[in-house]
């Protein structure tokens, strides 16, 4: 069991989802305020969007953080639609995008601090390569 997060310290949450051959794969890398790294694919059996796999893999580690007791947390994906939804930059033009989006801003009320964060492609390697292991 990995330890409970230092008190105003934060864990940093690297997020990608990914479709690759109508199968869907998340990889989400973990990095408490020590430096530890914990790394999850989680692999989806249901066909939808690239973009709601990036709301998949984003809903699925705000979860995972929240069993693990994590009060602060700082999310980077290289998604800017999903970043900017969910900070309410950008509308939500679909039904199922907006969906996402509410559950992510109601899951974001269980912290105490959350920030998200838009990365390049490139700074997001680590959670790509994990979401393309889980849906090869």
């Amino acid at each position: 069991m990995p330890p409970a997060a230092i008190d105003q310290e934060y864990w940093m949450m690297y997020f990608d989802g990914l479709l690759m051959k109508k199968v869907i794969g998340t990889g989400l890398v973990f990095v408490s305020p020590l430096g530890v790294c914990m790394k999850y694919t989680v692999r989806i059996h249901f066909l939808t969007s690239n973009n709601v796999t990036k709301y998949e893999a984003l809903v699925k580690g705000l979860r995972i953080t929240i069993e693990l007791g994590i009060r602060w947390l700082d999310v980077r994906g290289d998604s800017q639609l999903v970043i900017d939804q969910v900070m309410k930059e950008s509308r939500c033009h679909n039904a199922k995008m907006a969906a996402y989006c509410q559950e992510v801003r109601q899951l974001k009320d269980k912290f105490d601090g959350l920030e998200l964060n838009h990365i390049l492609r490139r700074l997001n390697e680590a959670a790509d390569a994990l979401a393309k292991m889980a849906s090869g």
